[in-house]
């Protein structure tokens, strides 16, 4: 699986936190990689403990986009959107070994690929602000 598959296929489960109790994400997570039984092992494993500790991480990385997000509350930001930044956010701030420019352009990727028209800007100047 290439990088850029392990953080699509991350995005894909976070964004069930929008539909599911916290609670219910360890199960939704398993559920998810279900789909996955072809891949190697470690992708699936890497994938499992991302998002695990994204879940872990939540409400720290809510609070760093409410705080960028200027007049916009979380309620307000699209389903797609907010799992994107959530991604991108912790890539940014717990992940060491990712750049903050890389985590920044493949964030705006899965915007453009799953967000609204204006979503690449919006995630961008976000994530931008984080960066700081």
């Amino acid at each position: 699986m290439t990088r850029t598959k392990r953080r699509e296929t991350i995005f894909r489960i976070i964004f069930r936190m929008e539909f599911n109790a916290k609670e219910e994400m360890e199960e939704q997570l398993e559920l998810a990689l279900q789909e996955y039984a072809e891949e190697p092992e470690e992708d699936v494993a890497y994938v499992r403990e991302k998002v695990k500790d994204i879940i872990a991480h939540v409400d720290e990385i809510d609070i760093l986009i409410s705080e960028a997000s200027e007049g916009w509350s979380l309620r307000r930001i699209g389903k797609a959107e907010l799992a994107i930044l959530r991604l991108g956010v912790y890539e940014e701030k717990y992940e060491a070994d990712i750049d903050d420019s890389l985590a920044i352009n493949e964030a705006v990727q899965l915007a453009k690929r799953y967000g609204d028209s204006g979503a690449p800007a919006f995630i961008n100047g976000i994530l931008a602000r984080i960066a700081e």
